[in-house]
């Protein structure tokens, strides 16, 4: 089968296609023949090197993590999913795994059946970004209509089940996006967009209960400007060593810097599923060929665009 790799830290040039062997299985997991994957901001700052607490040295590494394709073959242990079902999943460890490739081997309880009324590629668009989303409403709390919440580059990926899922719970939204983002911030549930190349966002007198910031732009401090007295700063792209600085900070400060850190599971999955029943909207963006990958990943890294980048396979 053929594989995407890298031997090495880099740029999108540092990928390379190769011959490997199919995966074999273990008696919990499931062959399934790729037919779409999805990109995350995680996939190039590990590729860059800028994860190697998490992440480790060895190589060679894959890339990607969440995947859409049909079940090939099936362990002994396995049961729910049968030879021939559409399916979309995690990898375990996304920090060391990957799958880029024509075949991935992955363990039956990050398996998951596609919605019939869905294509492979807006599939492969969920686990990531949709479980953030759900985690990042864990964090939140208690959401009502008097609850007012900034979302800074609400109309990637995250952005967009993260909107779709606080609408549900009536909060008032401000998204801060691109002109090309306004209308779909609109219809995800914003009641209010700003325009980043029009207005700084961090200049407006308006202040807030919660600030998430899905761009990695405006950082913790800069936040603290429009957050209320006791207001929470949603991190979900931290740095590692925030990780740890934000604990003891939050020791001493009403503004609590709050860290996001997502793991697919059926918990969070069912959500997702129930909200694709009731039509949340995956929006895919753009969709590159297998050959075309290191044009994909340029593409994503660029940034400003709405939804999600997907490459498909076979």
């Amino acid at each position: 089968m053929k594989a995407i790799v890298y031997q090495e830290f880099g740029t999108s040039d540092v990928l390379q296609t190769v011959e490997q062997p199919k995966p074999t299985i273990k008696e919990d997991q499931v062959l399934v023949k790729v037919k779409a994957f999805s990109i995350n901001p995680m996939d190039w700052k590990i590729r860059k090197g800028e994860m190697t607490l998490m992440s480790g040295s060895k190589f060679p590494k894959y890339t990607g993590a969440d995947f859409a394709g049909i079940v090939e073959d099936i362990g002994y242990s396995v049961s729910g999913i049968a030879v021939g079902d559409e399916v979309f999943g995690v990898v375990k460890n996304m920090m060391k795994e990957g799958v880029s490739a024509e075949y991935v081997a992955v363990t039956s309880s990050l398996i998951w059946k596609k919605p019939v009324d869905i294509s492979f590629a807006q599939a492969a668009s969920i686990p990531v970004v949709g479980t953030a989303a759900v985690t990042a409403l864990e964090k939140m709390g208690d959401i009502h209509a008097q609850t007012n919440i900034l979302i800074n580059g609400a109309t990637g990926g995250f952005g967009m089940f993260l909107l779709q899922l606080l609408k549900q719970k009536g909060a008032n939204i401000t998204a801060v996006t691109s002109s090309k983002g306004t209308e779909f911030a609109k219809k995800w549930g914003a009641s209010s967009v700003i325009d980043y190349a029009k207005e700084d966002v961090l200049s407006r007198k308006a202040t807030y209960d919660i600030v998430i910031d899905l761009s990695g732009k405006m950082g913790y401090d800069n936040a603290k400007q429009i957050m209320k007295s006791k207001a929470l700063f949603l991190n979900p792209t931290p740095k590692p060593i925030e990780i740890p600085l934000s604990f003891i900070k939050n020791l001493f400060t009403s503004q609590k810097h709050i860290i996001v850190l997502a793991s697919p599971s059926d918990k969070y999955t069912d959500v997702l599923l129930d909200a694709v029943r009731n039509g949340v909207d995956i929006e895919v963006n753009k969709i590159f060929p297998f050959a075309n990958y290191k044009e994909a990943y340029q593409y994503a890294e660029q940034g400003g665009y709405i939804g999600k980048v997907v490459v498909e396979v076979n």
